[in-house]
């Protein structure tokens, strides 16, 4: 991701990298980003994370876009927030304990942010209107399944979660009580038939496909989201940080549904 956003940001007229951030002992520190992306020289070095707070006076850019890990991401909105630059984090699998660290620095930084456990465009329309299947369909079954590539680190992944927690709302559940993660087993009348069912399967290089269905003894319905390829995340992502630049609201955490003016 951290090239393919590179790459991505060195085709937007209205957008320029002004530096790169990675591990402290990546052999490509002080390399040129764009080369390393293999978008030609931009003029924006590779730094190291424990340089981040210097970068950041040093270039003053208008945001910082994070796509870490958890741990890693909560330290870097707090650098940011301390030096006023606004964020765009696409980082997931933060704990409910990171979320609120990153919340108490976005606030007491007073600096707009986005965070979104998915920055497809299209991931988004789909936890729309699983929000809006969720407040019709509020006495069936509900199973969600997710197939990641085997390299992905968290499971369930975050847009699994959030899209669970938006359908639990919706349909007036509360998700801590009603979430099971792994394979149901046995008919839909043995079983706990008010339960949220989470499935994630590591598959070869998929990058990403996530399944919601809601059904009961006469019934099935299905809405599935399949990311073909993960330019769709770093495109949504140059629409976030427009956003955050320019309609962001100080101290507030928004997502890409206020992104996309879906609420």
């Amino acid at each position: 991701m951290g090239k393919l956003l590179v790459e991505t940001v060195s085709e937007q007229d209205d957008m320029e990298l002004v530096a790169a951030i990675d591990v402290p002992d990546n052999p490509a520190i002080g390399e040129d980003a764009g080369k390393i992306a293999d978008v030609g020289s931009l003029g924006a070095k590779i730094i190291g994370s424990n340089h981040l707070s210097a970068t950041l006076e040093e270039t003053k850019p208008d945001a910082l876009i994070d796509f870490t890990v958890a741990e890693s991401a909560v330290e870097n909105v707090k650098i940011a927030a301390r030096a006023g630059i606004p964020v765009v984090v696409g980082t997931t699998g933060f704990t409910e304990e990171q979320m609120s660290e990153m919340a108490k620095a976005i606030k007491e930084g007073n600096i707009p942010a986005v965070i979104s456990p998915n920055m497809s465009v299209g991931v988004n329309v789909f936890f729309k209107l699983a929000g809006e299947a969720g407040s019709l369909l509020k006495n069936h079954n509900v199973e969600m399944v997710e197939t990641h590539h085997t390299k992905k680190k968290d499971a369930p992944s975050g847009t699994a979660l959030k899209a669970a927690k938006i359908v639990a709302e919706a349909s007036g559940r509360d998700f801590e009580k009603v979430k099971q993660f792994g394979e149901p087993s046995g008919e839909l009348s043995e079983r706990e038939s008010d339960k949220f069912w989470i499935k994630s399967i590591r598959q070869g290089d998929v990058v990403g496909d996530h399944t919601l269905a809601f059904g009961d003894e006469s019934e099935r319905i299905e809405l599935t989201h399949s990311a073909r390829s993960r330019k769709t995340f770093a495109l949504g992502t140059m629409r976030a940080v427009r956003h955050v630049v320019q309609n962001g609201v100080p101290g507030i955490i928004q997502d890409m549904q206020d992104v996309l003016g879906l609420r």
